[in-house]
């Protein structure tokens, strides 16, 4: 994935996650497993979505924008 962190197939009980979570802190991760979970309960970013988030990660938006301050990928390595 070169434009999301993560997605998910409900009808297929799939998620995918960006191999570049690898590179950033752990909290990020969960925070995005928790919300691609979530889309198997509440699939729009609704009132549901945004409950079920703060019951599991009270912390989900200070991680998201934590996540989302950062690039998705470096294209370029410094070697």
């Amino acid at each position: 994935m070169r434009t999301k962190w993560g997605t998910c197939n409900a009808s297929a009980n799939r998620i995918w996650l960006n191999l570049e979570l690898a590179k950033k802190p752990p909290a990020c991760i969960d925070y995005l497993v928790c919300h691609e979970i979530a889309h198997f309960i509440e699939r729009s970013h609704g009132e549901r979505f945004i409950s079920l988030m703060d019951l599991h990660l009270p912390r989900w938006r200070v991680i998201r924008a934590e996540l989302n301050h950062k690039p998705l990928g470096h294209e370029e390595w410094d070697h």
